[in-house]
């Protein structure tokens, strides 16, 4: 192979990559920013390509574009679902559309029980209710079929907020 070649491919190559490697998905609300700060500060130490949109959004914010377009142009995302992550529509659109687009989605099930999330129950009910009350029934379907997928997924379970250690985080097997 001729070196023009090589550089022809690698070009190609670049070009199809995606912008980032991790979308971060949290309510900082929830987790206090600080476990996500960590979690944010260790990827980005492994040079791992990390978004996260950190720009303090109220409750019924909209997903910024700037969101949107990252969701797309990320090859995976890690969803922090603390018992206030369904309080935020922010946080529930997001987790749908991360479904809609078919990522590689690892949840975080930050101080809550995976079947919670999946079910709906616990931290999770009283927020849900409200925002069927609020946002309808219909929207609100979206939102309850993402948390359901997510709560089916085998992911990282972390109980204690007051150590980050290997002892507090294991894989939740189904």
């Amino acid at each position: 192979m001729e070196e023009s070649d090589y550089v022809s491919e690698s070009t190609r190559a670049a070009a199809f990559r995606l912008k980032w490697d991790v979308f971060l998905s949290f309510r900082g609300e929830g987790t206090g920013n600080n476990f996500t700060d960590l979690l944010y500060d260790s990827l980005f130490s492994n040079e791992i390509r990390v978004f996260r949109d950190n720009d303090g959004m109220n409750w019924g914010d909209e997903i910024s574009p700037s969101s949107l377009e990252a969701m797309e142009d990320s090859a995976a995302v890690v969803a922090v679902i603390s018992p206030n992550y369904a309080s935020s529509q922010r946080c529930l659109e997001e987790l749908a559309r991360i479904c809609e687009l078919r990522k590689l989605l690892l949840p975080v099930f930050f101080q809550v029980d995976p079947s919670d999330v999946r079910r709906q129950k616990g931290p999770f009910k009283e927020a849900i209710e409200g925002l069927e009350a609020k946002c309808g029934v219909e929207k609100v379907k979206r939102w309850r079929n993402a948390m359901e997928r997510t709560g089916g997924i085998s992911g990282c379970v972390y109980n204690s907020w007051l150590t980050l250690s290997l002892s507090n985080i294991h894989m939740e097997k189904r």
